[in-house]
């Protein structure tokens, strides 16, 4: 069988939230945000999970999250680091901040044979975004698919946000405006931190929360582009990331990157304020009886 791989982001350390978010527990039986994702991904087809984390993380993250899931699906580690950078170019002693997500997912490229689902740690993306990604891979082997919500769906009440709105055509994506976000009064606004004008935006709009389904070849154009990135970017600080490949597969006509929406609730802890009204929704869940009070029993 194929592999279908979720590719789980959690090599970054939460700053605004204070410490390892992933190691916070909102379900009552002692889940994570992550083990809602990994039972949601198994629901709808992927049966391999591929962890991107640090090194120095690795005993507290397997004790914590990994050991509960691996009886459940195949689990992979990965250590995200500058190893794989060429020695040519000569990271500064300094800096402990990640490369970003781009290199993240070049960290893991031994492990993903086939297509792959690339979430965040730390998010709640909810069952109809994994379905819809699934669905998506399925149908669309060779091409890239950005799982898009509504932005009313992906709001905090405990400051501004910031989101990539999806600008699309057909169903193409044409780019994506990184903006900040915020509902004020019941009135939304954006503003594009490129440029710091305002942008155009509703509750239905569309933006991304860095759920993305690709082929297995696109880990192969992440590598192709990787030494152009180290050439132009200040090693001291700049990120090679997932939506600049994106944006740029799509200037160079590689792959069609396609907007899929979802009528998911995204939910996740951008504020440690966050915390209680993720738990109150997991809660909300439960009683509805999308997931049992203990997950994995």
């Amino acid at each position: 069988m194929k592999e279908k791989t979720l590719v789980i982001l959690a090599a970054g350390m939460g700053s605004r939230f204070g410490g390892l978010k992933q190691a916070e527990i909102f379900g009552p039986s002692g889940e994570y945000i992550i083990d809602y994702s990994i039972y949601d991904a198994i629901k709808n087809g992927f049966n391999k999970v591929v962890f991107i984390i640090k090194k120095e993380n690795y005993d507290l993250f397997r004790e914590t999250v990994g050991k509960r899931v691996e009886n459940h699906v195949k689990v992979e580690y990965v250590f995200q680091s500058f190893d794989n950078v060429p020695t040519k170019y000569e990271i500064p002693y300094d800096r402990v901040k990640p490369l970003g997500t781009a290199h993240a997912v070049l960290c893991a490229k031994e492990a993903i044979h086939g297509p792959f689902l690339m979430i965040n740690s730390d998010d709640f993306y909810g069952y109809d975004a994994f379905k819809t990604a699934s669905e998506f891979m399925d149908s669309h082997p060779n091409d890239v698919g950005i799982i898009g919500y509504k932005v009313v769906n992906t709001l905090t009440e405990n400051g501004s946000v910031k989101r990539g709105i999806l600008i699309t055509k057909d169903g193409k994506l044409e780019k994506i405006i990184e903006s900040k976000i915020e509902k004020v009064d019941g009135l939304l606004t954006a503003v594009s931190l490129a440029d710091d004008k305002k942008v155009e935006v509703h509750e239905d709009s569309l933006v991304s929360m860095n759920m993305i389904a690709f082929p297995e070849s696109f880990v192969d154009y992440i590598d192709e582009k990787f030494e152009e990135f180290l050439d132009n970017c200040d090693l001291s600080k700049d990120e090679y990331l997932i939506p600049d490949l994106v944006s740029s597969a799509i200037n160079e006509n590689k792959y069609n990157v396609l907007v899929n929406k979802t009528d998911s609730k995204w939910v996740g802890v951008t504020y440690k304020e966050d915390k209680d009204s993720v738990t109150n929704y997991i809660n909300q869940l439960i009683e509805e009886g999308i997931y049992n009070s203990n997950l994995w029993e």
